[in-house]
């Protein structure tokens, strides 16, 4: 069984960095964004595959600004037809973060929670901490 998960499918991939090289061998990913702070992949990256690093630290304040480039990078990635794969270090808090905004940005789903349950719906490994909710609730206030 696979340890990352199809977030949309044929389109955008979510996991951990130890899935990442089983997800690049099984599928057609195009582009990988990290959510690291400390963005290091290990030797033998493909060079077919475009390496992004959109740093989110974790328990610190003031991740607004990382958080909204990483969720509207990998949803400019989708929109002009790349296939991604995005992850943290385990895949839970930062992927689950960006997970919940794209899937908004593409009108995938239209509150936060909604957003949110998707996303855990897809990988049930995600548990989004409350500094990263609050995060998003200021981009997606409830209407």
């Amino acid at each position: 069984m696979a340890n990352y998960h199809e977030l949309i499918p044929g389109k955008v991939y979510i996991g951990g960095e130890n899935a990442l090289f089983e997800a690049l061998q099984e599928q057609e990913i195009s582009d990988v964004f990290d959510l690291r702070d400390t963005g290091t992949e290990a030797e033998g990256f493909p060079a077919k595959v475009t390496r992004h690093h959109y740093p989110i630290v974790e328990h610190e304040s003031g991740q607004e600004a990382s958080v909204q480039a990483a969720i509207h990078a990998v949803t400019a990635a989708v929109n002009s037809g790349k296939t991604v794969y995005f992850h943290c270090a385990g895949g839970r808090n930062r992927t689950g973060t960006v997970a919940t905004g794209v899937l908004l940005e593409l009108g995938l789903a239209s509150t936060v929670q909604e957003a949110e349950t998707l996303a855990t719906s897809k990988r049930p490994d995600i548990h989004i901490k409350q500094e990263m909710r609050d995060v998003l609730h200021g981009f997606y206030p409830p209407q």
